[in-house]
C-alpha cells in the first residue's frame, strides 16, 4: 500500500433554528441566495435583501461562524474567518400551528401557521486549511530547534562543573 499525506481538516461547524415562524418555502428562497458563498458575502447579501426570512437567516450565519471559531481555538489551531463559506443550508418544516377562524353562520375556517428549521453550515476551503497545517508544521518546527539549541545549552553548562571553593575554615 502507498502511504498517502494526510490531508488537514478543514473546520465546519454548524448553526441551527428551530420553529422558526415563517413558511419553509419563503425562507428557502433567501437561503437559495447564499448557498456556496463566501460567509463575508453571504452576510452582505442577507444585510440588502428585502425579505423578513433574511433577518433569521443572518442570525444562524453568525452563529455558525462564531461556533467555527469557538470549535478552531478549542483544537488549539489558528482560524481565519475570511476564508469561510457557506458548505451547507437548508429550511426544513417544521411543525404547523393549527387555528380556526371564525366563519359565518357559527362555522370556521382551518388555517395552518407554518414554522421551519433553519440550518446553516459554514466551512473553511481545503487550501486554507492546508495552509493553516502547513503554517502550524513550520512553527512546531522552528520551536523544536529552539528547544534543541537551549538542551544543548543547558548540557554544555552542565558539563563545566565549576570547581567548588575551598573554605577558609582552616586557621
Amino acid at each position: 500500500m502507498a502511504t498517502e499525506p494526510i490531508k488537514p481538516a478543514a473546520i465546519e461547524a454548524r448553526a441551527m433554528a428551530r420553529y422558526a415562524r415563517m413558511s419553509p418555502q419563503k425562507a428557502r428562497l433567501v437561503v437559495d441566495l447564499i448557498r456556496g458563498q463566501r460567509a463575508e458575502d453571504a452576510i452582505q447579501i442577507l444585510r440588502y435583501t428585502m425579505k423578513r426570512a433574511a433577518r433569521d437567516i443572518e442570525k444562524v450565519l453568525r452563529s455558525a461562524i462564531a461556533n467555527a471559531e469557538r470549535k478552531a481555538e478549542d483544537a488549539g489551531e489558528s482560524l481565519d474567518v475570511d476564508r469561510l463559506y457557506v458548505s451547507r443550508c437548508f429550511v426544513n418544516e417544521g411543525p404547523r400551528w393549527k387555528r380556526l377562524r371564525p366563519a359565518p353562520m357559527g362555522r370556521a375556517f382551518r388555517y395552518q401557521k407554518r414554522t421551519s428549521h433553519i440550518v446553516v453550515a459554514v466551512a473553511e476551503h481545503q487550501t486554507a486549511a492546508q495552509e493553516r497545517a502547513a503554517a502550524t508544521a513550520a512553527e512546531a518546527a522552528a520551536q523544536k530547534g529552539v528547544r534543541g539549541a537551549v538542551r544543548k545549552a543547558r548540557k554544555a553548562l552542565a558539563g563545566k562543573k565549576t570547581p567548588a571553593r575551598k573554605s577558609k575554615a582552616k586557621k
